[in-house]
C-alpha cells in the first residue's frame, strides 16, 4: 500500500516537472515571439519602410485623391459664330464581375446582384433586363464585361442616371468626341480630331488628324489642370490638409472665314455634280480676293467627318496636298505678264491653228484653227498658238521672272497640312512655250487663287486665309485677322483692264468659250481651261474626250473685282454633257449667291442671338425665339422650359430651329425635313441616341411619330438630299 502510494505521487512529480517545462518553452517561446514583433515595430517605427517601401508615402497616397482636370477643346466657328466643330464627351459603361475586387475600405467593387442591376440598367440602356442579365452571365469566366453597342456611346446625362444608382461594380469609361453638326461641310477644311490614348496620364485627349484641326491642334487643345486633395476614411476631404489645385486652361476657338450658308449651298451643287457626272474629283473654291478670305471651299471626294463615311476613300486634301497641270487658266497670268512687260501685242497678227518648235508641233483646241487673227483673240478664244507666239515675244527670261513673282512653284504657307509646292519644267524651248498655256507646270488650288487675287488689288497678290480670328474661352481676340501681301507681280494699271477685257471676252458667243458661263445682267468675267492628264505609266497624254481636267475661273464685279470662284473637274465617268455646262451647274448658282451676298449690308445679317429661354413658360418662350427670327422646337409634354441645348448669346441661322425641354413623357416627333443641327438638338435634350445614314435632311424614321420614348432609345436615321 506505501509502494502504491509513493509511486503514484513519483508519478505527479513528474508531470508537474513536465508541466512547469512545458510552460517555461512557452513563456520563452511567447517572450522571443514578442521580442520579435517588438523589435520589427521598433523598426519599423524608426525607418517607416517595410519591405523597401515607405509606409509614410504609402499612407499618404491611400488618403490622396489625384485628380486631372480635362480641358476642353476650343471649338470652331464659320465666319457668323455658328459651330461647326465641338466637344462631346461620350462614355461606355461596363460592369466589374470578378470578386476579388475590392476597394481599400473592403468594399465590394463587383456586381453584388446581378438581377437588381440588370433591372435598374435596363431603365436607360436600349436593353431589355434579360439581355443585360445575359452579358452579365458570361460563358466563359471575365473580370468585367461591357454592354455592346447600347453601352458606348453614352451621354452625360445617361452617364448621371446610372451613377445616381449607385449600383457596385457599374463603372465608366471617358471617350472625349468631336461633333460635326453640319456633316458634309468643308470636311478636309475644317479637318477631324480623333481621341488618341496617352500614356503618360493613362487618359484619352482629342488629337487634330487633319485640316485646321491638325494644323491649330496646339491652339485647340488647351492644357489639362490638376486637384490633389487629402480625404479621410470615409473619402470626405479633410479641411486642415493643404490642397494642390491648377484649373484647365480650355482650348482657344477659332473664327473661320468660311460662310455657313454659301459653305452648305456649294456642298449641294457638288453633290449634284458628283452624282450625275462621276468625276475623278471636283473642287471648288470662293474668295474674296482684297483680304483673301475663303467663303466657301470644298472638293469630292469627301467624307462626313460625324460619321467618318467615306474617310477611308477621301483622306487627301486635293486643294492643297494635289498638285495639277491647271490648263489655259493659267493663261490669266500669262496675258498679265505679257502686257505687265510691254510685249503684248493686240492688233498683230499670227497663224492659228498649229506652231512647230524646235521639231514639235503644238495645235490649238480646234486643229484646224481659226485662220490668221490678231492677238487680242488669243485669249477669248484659248489659242494656244498665239499663247505660244506671245511667250516667244516675251522670252523665255521674262516669262520665267514673272512665274517667279506669282510664286509658281513655291508654297503658299496657307494653314492646311500637307501643301505640295508643285514644278515648272523649263529646260527646252518646247517646255518653255507649253507652260505659257498650263501644260509642263504643276499647281495646287490654293497657289491659282493666290495669283487671281492679284487682278483684284492692283497687281498686289495676298494669300488666301481660312481663319478670320483666334480667341480665348473668354472670348477675348487674342489674333485677328490681317492681309498678307505676298508680292505684286503686276504693277501697271493698265494691265489688270487689260487682261479683265479679254476674260469679259470669253463670254463672247461668238468668239468665246465661256459662253456657258454668262449670266444675264451680271456683270463677271470668266476663263476657262481643259488641260490634258499625264499618263501615268509614261509616254505623253491620256487620250479620250473625258480625260482632261476641266476648269473655270470667274471673278465679279468685272471691270472692279472683289469674288474669285475657281472650279476644277477631273476625268468625269459619266459625260454625258459638255465640261462648260457641267461646270455652270455650279458656277452660275454658287456666283449668284455671291453677288447677292455682295449686295448685302452688315445689317442685313444670316444670323441672329439666341435669347434665354430657360425658366420661361413655353409660350412666353416660344414668343421670345419667334421675335428674333427662330422657330421653337417643344421637347416633352410641360409647360415651363427646363432646358435648352444653345445657350444664350450663342449664334444660330436666322429662320432656324432652337429646341427646349419640358417636363414630362418626351415623345417621337415628325422629323422629316429636318436637318443635321436639328437631329443634335433633339438627341442631346432628349438623351436618345440616333443612327444617321446618308447625307442632307431627315427622310425616314424607324420610330412612328407619337410614340413614347425612353431615355437611350434609339433612333434609326435615313437622310437624303
Amino acid at each position: 500500500m506505501k509502494k502504491n502510494i509513493s509511486n503514484l505521487k513519483l508519478k505527479k512529480s513528474k508531470a508537474h516537472g513536465y508541466r512547469f517545462t512545458v510552460g517555461r518553452f512557452l513563456q520563452l517561446a511567447v517572450a522571443l515571439v514578442f521580442l520579435v514583433f517588438a523589435a520589427r515595430f521598433l523598426y519599423i517605427g524608426i525607418s517607416k519602410t517595410v519591405n523597401g517601401q515607405d509606409l509614410s508615402k504609402r499612407t499618404e497616397q491611400l488618403y490622396k485623391r489625384n485628380q486631372i482636370l480635362k480641358a476642353t477643346r476650343g471649338t470652331i466657328y464659320d465666319r457668323n459664330g455658328l459651330a461647326v466643330a465641338e466637344d462631346s464627351h461620350l462614355y461606355t459603361v461596363y460592369a466589374i464581375l470578378d470578386k476579388s475586387s475590392i476597394n481599400y475600405k473592403d468594399k465590394p467593387e463587383y456586381v453584388l446582384n446581378k438581377k437588381k442591376t440588370a433591372s435598374k440598367l435596363a431603365k436607360v440602356l436600349p436593353l431589355s433586363t434579360s439581355k443585360i442579365l445575359k452579358y452579365l452571365n458570361p460563358k466563359k469566366k471575365a473580370f468585367q464585361v461591357q454592354f455592346g453597342t447600347a453601352g458606348s456611346g453614352l451621354s452625360k446625362d445617361q452617364k448621371d442616371k446610372i451613377d445616381a444608382m449607385k449600383l457596385p461594380g457599374i463603372k465608366f469609361l471617358e471617350t472625349p468626341a468631336r461633333l460635326y453638326p453640319n456633316g458634309n461641310f468643308a470636311s478636309h477644311t475644317v479637318g477631324l480630331a480623333q481621341p488618341e490614348y496617352d500614356k503618360k496620364t493613362g487618359t484619352q485627349n482629342l488629337v487634330g488628324t487633319m485640316g485646321l484641326e491638325a494644323w491649330y491642334n496646339n491652339t485647340l487643345s488647351g492644357k489639362d489642370g490638376y486637384q490633389i486633395s487629402s480625404v479621410d476614411a470615409s473619402n470626405y476631404q479633410t479641411p486642415n490638409n493643404e490642397q494642390n489645385y491648377k484649373p484647365a486652361k480650355n482650348g482657344n476657338d477659332l473664327y473661320l472665314t468660311i460662310d455657313s450658308q454659301l459653305q452648305n449651298y456649294l456642298e449641294d451643287r457638288m453633290t449634284d455634280v458628283q452624282k450625275t457626272y462621276n468625276p475623278v474629283d471636283l473642287t471648288a473654291v470662293v474668295e474674296d480676293m482684297k483680304t483673301g478670305k475663303i467663303l466657301a471651299a470644298s472638293q469630292r471626294p469627301t467624307f462626313n467627318p460625324q460619321t467618318k463615311k467615306d474617310l477611308n476613300k477621301s483622306y487627301r486634301n486635293i486643294l492643297v496636298q494635289d498638285s495639277f497641270e491647271p490648263g489655259s487658266v493659267f493663261k490669266v497670268l500669262t496675258l498679265s505678264a505679257s502686257v505687265n512687260s510691254g510685249n503684248y501685242h493686240p492688233n498683230q497678227y499670227y497663224n492659228s491653228g498649229s506652231v512647230t518648235i524646235n521639231g514639235t508641233t503644238i495645235h490649238d483646241w480646234q486643229t484646224s484653227g481659226w485662220g490668221s487673227i490678231p492677238f487680242s483673240q488669243a485669249f477669248p478664244r484659248s489659242s494656244n498658238t498665239g499663247f505660244v507666239h506671245i511667250e516667244r515675244q516675251m522670252g523665255a527670261k521674262t516669262w520665267r521672272k514673272y512665274l517667279n513673282r506669282f510664286h509658281i512653284g513655291k508654297k503658299t504657307g496657307v494653314t492646311l497640312p500637307g501643301e505640295q509646292p508643285g514644278l515648272i519644267a523649263f529646260k527646252s524651248p518646247i517646255d518653255q512655250a507649253v507652260t505659257s498655256f498650263g501644260q509642263g507646270i504643276n499647281v495646287n488650288v490654293m497657289q491659282m487663287m493666290q495669283a487671281y487675287s492679284s487682278l483684284a488689288n492692283n497687281g498686289q497678290m495676298v494669300k488666301p486665309q481660312y481663319v478670320d480670328k483666334i480667341t480665348d474661352s473668354d472670348g477675348k481676340t487674342l489674333n485677328g485677322y490681317q492681309i498678307k501681301k505676298v508680292g505684286q507681280p503686276v504693277y501697271s494699271p493698265s494691265t489688270r483692264k487689260v487682261v479683265l477685257d479679254n476674260m469679259k471676252r470669253v463670254l463672247n458667243k461668238k468668239i468665246g468659250t465661256g459662253y456657258a458661263y454668262k449670266m444675264s445682267g451680271d456683270s463677271i468675267a470668266v476663263k476657262t481651261g481643259t488641260a490634258q492628264i499625264a499618263n501615268p505609266k509614261g509616254g505623253g497624254y491620256l487620250k479620250g474626250n473625258s480625260n482632261y481636267i476641266f476648269s473655270v475661273v470667274g471673278v465679279t464685279p468685272a471691270d472692279h473685282p472683289r469674288y474669285c470662284i475657281y472650279l476644277t473637274i477631273k476625268q468625269p465617268r459619266r459625260m454625258t454633257r459638255p465640261a462648260e455646262t457641267i461646270l455652270s451647274s455650279i458656277f452660275k448658282p454658287v456666283m449668284s449667291r455671291v453677288i447677292l451676298m455682295s449686295k448685302s449690308t452688315e445689317n442685313d445679317s444670316t444670323t441672329v442671338t439666341v435669347p434665354k429661354l430657360k425658366g420661361m413658360s413655353y409660350s412666353a418662350a416660344e414668343k421670345k425665339a419667334q421675335s428674333v427670327g427662330l422657330s421653337i422646337v417643344k421637347i416633352g409634354s410641360g409647360k415651363k422650359v427646363t432646358n435648352q441645348l444653345y445657350k444664350e448669346g450663342q449664334k444660330q441661322e436666322s429662320g432656324g430651329h432652337i429646341f427646349v425641354l419640358t417636363s414630362g413623357k418626351i415623345t417621337c416627333p415628325n422629323m422629316k425635313g429636318w436637318s443635321f443641327d436639328d437631329l443634335h438638338q433633339f438627341a442631346s435634350l432628349a438623351d436618345v441616341k440616333l443612327s444617321v445614314k446618308g447625307n442632307g435632311n431627315v427622310q425616314s424614321q424607324s420610330i412612328k411619330p407619337g410614340a413614347v420614348l425612353k431615355s437611350g432609345a434609339r433612333i434609326k436615321i435615313n437622310l437624303k438630299e
